[in-house]
């Protein structure tokens, strides 16, 4: 199962095209709320309703997590001590994690980017502490998977598929949603 982690003032873009991409291919998503209601509110006055709540979740199964960014939305990322405790888990066992935007900053703060690549949108670079900050339109190193910004959600989320399912059901995806990039 992949979990989307959505807070107000999430990118749109970015979450939803993730987990459309996924969904195309097969993936499980769950798009998880951390607020106090299912319905989250993006960055852009966009309500999208989650599939569940945080607390209703056991993360330690998962086989991957991911963060769209988004501001204030990465900030309520960050400051969620229950999702905080799941990265951290998730990480501990070797397993994927994703983010886009300024959600890398998330595991930034938690200082697991150590001697890792990663991306992020143009001015959160200082905040992946220990990272080093590529600039390029997605990134994997290692168990992490990152986007740069709105325009990388499609191609992170092909990232993600390639990995879950391989290339060819990547490149297939790519050629049915008409991706050239």
């Amino acid at each position: 199962m992949i979990y989307a982690f959505l807070a107000t003032g999430f990118e749109e873009v970015e979450a939803l095209a993730v987990v459309d991409v996924c969904r195309r291919a097969g993936l499980d998503v769950n798009m998880v709320s951390i607020m106090d209601e299912l319905t989250v509110t993006g960055a852009h006055g966009i309500k999208v309703v989650a599939d569940s709540m945080f607390a209703d979740n056991d993360y330690s199964e998962a086989d991957l997590l991911f963060l769209p960014g988004g501001m204030p939305g990465a900030a309520n990322l960050d400051a969620h001590a229950g999702l905080r405790s799941a990265i951290m888990n998730q990480f501990n066992s070797g397993k994927p994690l994703s983010a886009i935007c300024a959600a890398p900053f998330v595991y930034g703060n938690l200082g697991i980017l150590n001697g890792k690549k990663a991306t992020c949108y143009p001015g959160f670079e200082a905040k992946l502490t220990g990272a080093t900050a590529t600039g390029n339109l997605v990134e994997k190193d290692g168990q992490f998977m990152t986007g740069k910004g709105p325009g990388a959600a499609l191609a992170l989320g092909y990232m993600i598929v390639e990995h879950f399912c391989g290339k060819d059901v990547a490149d297939s995806l790519r050629q049915g949603m008409i991706y050239n990039g």
